[in-house]
C-alpha cells in the first residue's frame, strides 16, 4: 500500500460525506432524510447495484483510512443489512423496499467511518522509524492528551 499523508485522509472524510449525502440525505425532512438508495430501491435491479456498489465503495475508503476493526465491522453490518433488504427487494415486493427507503445504512456507515477518522492521531511516519527516533513515545502522549482521541495510524506503514 501506497504512503498516505494528512491530506488523503481528509480526501477520504470528504469523499464519505459525499456519499453519505447523496445515499441518505439528499432531500432531508427534519431529522429524515431520503437519497438514492431509498428512490432506486423501487427501481429493480438498479437499486440492488447502486446499494451494494455504494457499499463496497465505503468499505473500500474504510480500508484505505486504515479504520479500526471495529469500525469496519459496524459498516458491515450496516451496509450488510441495508443491502440485504435491497436484494429481498427484488424477490419479495414492497415490504423490504419500504425498509431500505427509512434504513440509512449508507449514512450510519459513513458516520462511523468519520468518527474513526477524526478519533484517530495520525502520523506521516513509519512506526519503526518512530520507534528508532523516540518519536514514538511523543506521539503517544500527544494522544493521551487529547481526550478525543483513541489511537494511533502511522500513514507510512
Amino acid at each position: 500500500m501506497a504512503n498516505r499523508s494528512f491530506a488523503d485522509i481528509e480526501k477520504i472524510w470528504s469523499n464519505v460525506e459525499g456519499i453519505k449525502k447523496l445515499s441518505d440525505r439528499a432531500v432531508g425532512f427534519g431529522p429524515f432524510g431520503v437519497g438514492l438508495d431509498g428512490l432506486l430501491t423501487w427501481i429493480p435491479v438498479v437499486g440492488t447495484v447502486y446499494s451494494v456498489g455504494a457499499s463496497g465503495w465505503l468499505l473500500l475508503q474504510a480500508v484505505r483510512a486504515k479504520a479500526a476493526p471495529g469500525t469496519i465491522l459496524r459498516m458491515v453490518g450496516y451496509l450488510g443489512f441495508d443491502s440485504a433488504t435491497t436484494a429481498v427487494g427484488e424477490v419479495v415486493p414492497f415490504a423490504p423496499d419500504v425498509v431500505d427507503f427509512f434504513f440509512p445504512g449508507h449514512l450510519m456507515a459513513a458516520k462511523a467511518l468519520q468518527k474513526d477518522i477524526e478519533t484517530t492521531h495520525w502520523v506521516e511516519a513509519s512506526e519503526r522509524d518512530a520507534r528508532a527516533s523516540g518519536d514514538h513515545d511523543r506521539h503517544v502522549a500527544a494522544m493521551r492528551a487529547d481526550p478525543k482521541k483513541r489511537r494511533i495510524v502511522y500513514l507510512h506503514d
